[in-house]
């Protein structure tokens, strides 16, 4: 279980500043193992811990029981009577990084052309 010190908060040191940014937590957060994979995969509807880990394929429980108590902390997801969802925040984010799925399907085509 990842300790409060290992949860990336703005306002503290993070992976990249010093002074703790939001973005910089931001990017720290979903930068981490299967973080958006987990954000993903919930915005195809609610899930019990063995649901999501099919969804996500090849991860492992320890690393998707992290990620849920990180996002958990992060007030992206919460647990329901249906499993674990996407709260309000979880879903403005996922919307936000819809548009670059978008993108890197065509940044994937030219790099085919190329």
């Amino acid at each position: 279980m990842p300790s409060e010190s290992d949860f990336p908060r703005p306002g503290r040191p993070v992976r990249g500043s010093k002074t703790g940014k939001p973005i910089m937590a931001l990017f720290d957060l979903l930068g981490r193992s299967w973080a958006m994979g987990v954000v993903w995969n919930l915005g195809e509807g609610p899930a019990t811990f063995r649901a999501l880990q099919q969804r996500c394929e090849s991860i492992s429980p320890t690393v998707l029981n992290r990620r849920l108590k990180e996002l958990q902390e992060a007030r992206w997801i919460e647990k329901s009577g249906r499993g674990y969802v996407l709260t309000s925040e979880g879903k403005e984010l996922l919307e936000l990084l819809r548009p670059l799925g978008v993108w890197s399907k065509r940044w994937a085509e030219h790099l085919e052309k190329t």
